[in-house]
This record gives structure tokens, C-alpha cells and sequence, in this order.
């Protein structure tokens, strides 16, 4: 997954759009189902709170399915993509010990997936206005390109691919 530029304000916006969206949804979808169920299965003296929690479990499952069905629309497009790359950084955090101790020894792939995670989250919280820790994450791309300088690498983030993570897995230690 290649990082590229997102407009900001533009992600926001439709980012908050479909925040938005999907709460109403869910909010009114829960109590259409929930009435719904007990509209049909009530029962003298016996509580309600199954049938709204299964309205509740059911809307869930239909706006997780109208995400599923609306994630390849333009619209979606700055959304899905950060989605898709808060992913991939959490795949790469599980690894992330071992991944920094290979890059200690100077492993080049260990030093990829560092740069490639260390930009990509610089590019997040850029666009979620994360400024408390932005400042620690551009240190730590900063020490790393000193590695990668010092060592006469020629690395960069677009070598990145999630097949570099199957080098890190929990019974190797690199």
C-alpha cells in the first residue's frame, strides 16, 4: 500500500459525513428494528430489552453492510484509504519489537516497514489534527533516516509491502 497525499479538508469533511451518517443510521435503524421485534413477538410481562438489543445487533449489521457495499465510491475514497492504512499500521505495530530489533542489526526490511510506518503515521495525524504526538513520530523518522544514511542505504517508504511483515512473525526472532 503506497502512501499518497489526501486532500485534508476534504477527508474530513466526508469523514464527518459518514460519522454522522452512520450514527443516524444506526440510531434509527435500532429503534425501527427493535419495535419492529417487539411489535411481533411481544409477550405479556416479559422484558423488551432482547428485542432492542437484537434491533440494535441487527442495524449494526446492516450499516456494516451498507459501508461494505458504498467503500468503493468516490466518495468513500480518502475515508477507505486511511481506513485501509490504520490497518496496515496496526499489522505493523503488533510486530513493531521485533521490527526494531532487526533494524538495530541493520536488517534493509526491517528498516522499509520503520520508514514506511513511521511516514504513514506521520500522514494520519496530519490529517486527524493529532498534534501531541506528531512531534515524537517525526524524531523517530528523523533517527531512522540517520540509520539509513549512515549506512549507505537506498530505502525508501514505496518499498513497502505487507509481504515484508511475514519476515516478523512471532516465532522468529530477527
Amino acid at each position: 500500500m503506497q502512501l499518497i497525499n489526501i486532500d485534508k479538508s476534504l477527508y474530513r469533511k466526508h469523514l464527518n459525513i459518514v460519522i454522522v451518517g452512520f450514527i443516524a443510521t444506526l440510531l434509527i435503524l435500532s429503534l425501527v428494528f427493535g419495535q419492529l421485534l417487539i411489535a411481533s413477538f411481544e409477550v405479556e410481562g416479559v422484558s423488551n430489552f432482547r428485542y432492542n438489543l437484537l434491533g440494535v445487533i441487527l442495524s449494526l449489521m446492516a450499516c456494516a453492510a451498507i459501508l461494505h457495499s458504498l467503500k468503493s465510491t468516490l466518495f468513500f475514497t480518502e475515508v477507505y484509504y486511511v481506513w485501509q492504512l490504520k490497518q496496515t499500521q496496526n499489522s505493523i505495530f503488533r510486530k513493531l519489537t521485533k521490527i526494531k530489533a532487526a533494524a538495530k542489526n541493520n536488517n534493509e526490511n526491517a528498516l522499509i516497514i520503520l520508514l514506511y510506518y513511521y511516514q504513514s503515521l506521520k500522514l494520519v495525524y496530519q490529517l486527524d489534527d493529532n498534534t501531541l504526538t506528531i512531534s515524537t513520530v517525526e524524531k523517530d523518522l528523523n533517527k531512522l533516516q540517520e540509520i539509513i544514511t549512515r549506512n549507505e542505504f537506498t530505502i525508501s517508504a514505496e518499498q513497502f509491502d505487507k509481504s515484508l511483515l511475514t519476515n516478523f512473525s512471532s516465532s522468529d526472532l530477527q
